[in-house]
């Protein structure tokens, strides 16, 4: 499934970042814990520049733990500072700001020897739509500022937002790129919410959220549907789910609408409890294949 959404508010969301970059000190990069690097925006770099970052994996009460743990150390060996965080309750928020706090100090210390008073630290929050922007902003200032929404597209505006006298907040609406070149990332994204509604054929996300669980957490849907044994052909497992949850029509034929619904919303809802969809080995070994490739090309020419 090839996804294509690019809305043009999108498009004027990155030049205004681009044009504002020069104002801020940190960039907080939010991503989904879910699906780490499905959710990063491949523009970033390019993007933030050699602006000091710190990647926030939020929604990480959704997440694998263990898997959560082996992205933070992916992270880091990046030399990126990297803390998971529950946007909505708060956690992980203290340790967020203490390291965003270290990342500012060397401007501090600048500041100090100009004879300048430090001031608070302006910070970028930068992230795909839905993935929690709002709502950590909401969280750290104590107060609903920020709009939130479990659907993509809600902040479409820039707005500063001062947090006690630590942090100045610039709110930025979610950046999406205009392609996915990689069929796996906008499943992955479909899958948790990221793409609206209105352009997904549900029967692909559902298809691909049953060979997640399959491959990754075997035995998960038949304990969550009570059903035993249930197919190794994805279609013929929704089927199965669809005709044990009464999805039924006339004639005894499984309403497969309804049921690819029930797996996007369940799996949404955390029903299956902590998925991770990627980990950090899938991109590892990806990586691997572009670097003998290259050196196959260049050893032909």
């Amino acid at each position: 499934m090839t996804i294509q959404w690019f809305p043009g508010h999108m498009a004027k969301a990155r030049r205004e970042v681009t044009e504002k970059l020069k104002l801020v000190d940190i960039v907080f990069e939010l991503v989904d814990a879910r699906l780490p690097m499905s959710s990063r925006n491949p523009m970033m770099n390019e993007i933030v520049q050699n602006k000091p970052r710190l990647v926030l994996l939020n929604k990480a009460d959704l997440a694998d733990p263990r898997i959560t743990d082996q992205w933070m150390q992916y992270f880091q060996k990046q030399g990126l500072a990297c803390v998971s965080i529950n946007a909505l309750k708060g956690e992980g928020l203290p340790k967020a700001a203490s390291e965003a706090k270290r990342l500012f100090e060397p401007k501090v210390e600048a500041m100090k020897k100009k004879g300048i008073r430090p001031r608070a630290a302006r910070a970028m929050i930068l992230g795909i739509p839905n993935v929690g922007k709002s709502s950590l902003i909401n969280r750290m200032a104590k107060k609903s500022i920020a709009k939130t929404g479990d659907r993509p597209g809600v902040t479409q505006a820039q707005q500063w937002i001062k947090v006690g006298k630590d942090f100045e907040l610039l709110d930025t609406p979610g950046i999406l790129w205009p392609k996915f070149e990689d069929p796996a990332v906008g499943l992955r994204l479909a899958a948790t919410g990221a793409i609206k509604e209105e352009i997904l054929d549900t029967e692909p996300v559902a298809i691909f959220i049953v060979k997640v669980m399959s491959n990754r957490y075997k035995g998960v849907l038949e304990s969550r549907f009570n059903v035993e044994d249930l197919p190794a052909d994805p279609r013929e497992a929704l089927e199965a789910i669809g005709r044990k949850r009464g999805f039924l029509r006339a004639g005894n034929v499984v309403d497969m609408e309804a049921t690819w619904k029930l797996m996007i919303r369940e799996f949404r809802g955390g029903q299956f409890g902590r998925i991770t969809l990627e980990d950090p080995a899938d991109f590892v070994e990806e990586e691997s294949a572009v670097v003998e490739e290259e050196v196959v090309n260049t050893t032909e020419e």
